[in-house]
């Protein structure tokens, strides 16, 4: 065996590890990565809490998909105009009173949670103006990541993010699942909390990052500038149009806690919500890849509709482990998507446009699950759980197709030579001016 032969294993398993590159470059991405990985923790521990709670007070699989119903109103309200602000004001700012609020929400369900008689309607209140809350951190928190990691490095920041989410998705509801049953729905929430408490202490240290100059003021206007720009780049609106059927046809949350009873396995609920988190991890550990990837719009459509087909395996399999089998599987797939989703707004964008499309963004990726849990919960009270997931999934693989033929400009995309990368990645290798 040669030297070069012994040495080709390992170098194969570091091309598949996550490229640790804008960690170890940039201090407010390390600070931004970790207060992340932390409140989402705490916020999966709520997400899996809350719809039990509704589940245990109400016993209606449409009642728990409603809880997307009252999510939809303030992301269709603030989506937009989050994106706006987070243009027009300071993006630090924007991010640590955001999560300041959502501290507060959580904090608003622990007390009910510890009420003799805990109370329905506080539970919808806390959902809605939560999604107000995200609505407008997330396009200011979308758009700051190129300004802290450098134009080469976001393919890697992409899949570290990816690995940040899946790390907490995967644990959280796991440990959730365990600490609703024994120990009640009160820690869950209190454990939430305290991470956002943690989280804004970590996000109070990053730099300011003001509007740029070029950036309009917080206007129907200036989101109009916005929306004629995502209309003009027919790619973009691929990656949303994509992900949106496929979140809103086949996402299943809403009736997994029905679907764990009629299984018979009760105890597999905080598994089941951990098994697509699972699969995206597994992606974001093994990411290294992607940065070699081009041609993002055919992974996004091929992903999409992979996502579809083990949704559908999961509505159809009568074995509880192949349902998580599928699930995982399903994770996996939409994480594939969501990274390269990422890349091409990141790799495309200027920054002056970047928080109103981060808004257009907030909206295809959150309204879609949104809208997915009402469907779902609908499906399951009309034809039965089963029929409302696998139904979900056979309509979501044909919808990609269709959108798929519809959408050239998606197929033909090619990060080396699309114009927009290339002006952006000139527009940041130049120096800025005195």
């Amino acid at each position: 065996m040669t030297v070069d032969d012994a040495s080709a294993p390992p170098g194969r398993t570091r091309a598949l590890l996550p490229d640790l590159t804008p960690w170890r470059a940039s201090r407010d991405f390390r600070r931004l990565w970790v207060s992340g990985l932390i409140s989402n923790f705490g916020s999966f521990l709520t997400f899996v809490a809350l719809p039990v709670q509704l589940k245990d007070l109400t016993g209606s699989a449409a009642a728990v998909g409603a809880i997307g119903a009252v999510e939809l109103v303030p992301l269709l309200l603030f989506g937009l105009y989050g994106g706006a602000l987070a243009d027009a004001w300071d993006k630090r700012k924007l991010i640590v009173w955001t999560e300041a609020g959502q501290g507060l929400l959580s904090s608003v369900l622990l007390v009910n949670a510890l009420l003799p008689t805990p109370t329905i309607w506080p539970l919808y209140v806390v959902a809605a103006l939560s999604s107000a809350l995200v609505s407008v951190q997330r396009p200011a928190m979308d758009s700051l990541w190129p300004r802290i990691v450098a134009h080469e490095h976001l393919p890697a920041a992409s899949a570290l993010n990816s690995l940040r989410w899946t790390v907490g998705g995967v644990a959280a509801p796991a440990l959730a699942g365990v600490v609703v049953a024994y120990a009640g729905l009160g820690w869950a929430y209190a454990a939430d909390v305290l991470t956002f408490v943690v989280s804004v202490a970590l996000m109070g240290r990053i730099a300011a990052s003001p509007a740029a100059r070029e950036a309009a003021k917080p206007s129907l206007r200036a989101i109009a500038e916005g929306a004629r720009y995502a209309w003009g780049r027919k790619d973009l609106l691929g990656t949303y149009a994509v992900d949106l059927a496929a979140m809103f046809l086949s996402m299943p949350l809403a009736v997994l806690p029905f679907l764990a009873d009629e299984l018979d396995a009760e105890w597999s609920l905080g598994l089941m919500y951990a098994s697509v988190p699972a699969g995206a991890l597994l992606v974001s550990l093994t990411s290294g890849w992607t940065s070699r990837v081009h041609r993002h719009g055919r992974m996004v459509v091929l992903s999409a509709a992979l996502w579809g087909v083990a949704i559908t395996g999961a509505g159809l399999a009568g074995n509880v482990w192949a349902v998580l089998l599928c699930l995982t599987l399903a994770g996996a797939f939409d994480m594939v998507s969501g990274i390269f989703r990422g890349v091409m707004w990141d790799q495309t964008i200027p920054d002056e446009l970047r928080g109103r499309l981060a808004g257009i963004e907030l909206l295809s990726y959150s309204v879609g699950p949104t809208l997915g849990q009402v469907r779902s919960g609908a499906f399951a009270s009309w034809l039965g759980v089963r029929a409302s997931v696998w139904s979900g999934g056979l309509m979501c693989l044909t919808a990609v197709g269709l959108l798929a033929v519809s959408l050239p400009a998606l197929m033909r995309y090619d990060a080396r030579t699309d114009e927009h990368a290339a002006r952006l990645r000139t527009r940041r290798a130049s120096p800025p001016p005195p």
